[in-house]
């Protein structure tokens, strides 16, 4: 699968057993929090500390993502089995 900055927040995957399941992409705020903290950018993270969940939609926050520079797929936690 090709690295895509724009991959829906849902996606579909084949398990072992030739089942699909849906996962939901989250990202944990201090993820992004960390990443701007890692450019010097410390008004920015402690915005998002205030206003952003703890659990982040990448779909729903996407325009901050891009906004801030930040690729979802690089931040976003290992989906649940």
């Amino acid at each position: 699968m090709d690295s895509d900055p724009f991959t829906p927040p849902s996606e579909s995957m084949t398990v072992s057993d030739g089942s699909t399941r849906e996962h939901q992409m989250r990202i944990a705020r201090n993820r992004i929090v960390s990443a701007l903290r890692d450019r010097g950018q410390q008004a920015r993270a402690d915005w998002v500390e205030r206003e952003l969940p703890e659990r982040v939609d990448p779909a729903k926050h996407s325009g901050l993502l891009a906004t801030l520079h930040l690729d979802p797929a690089d931040l976003a936690d290992a989906p649940s089995p």
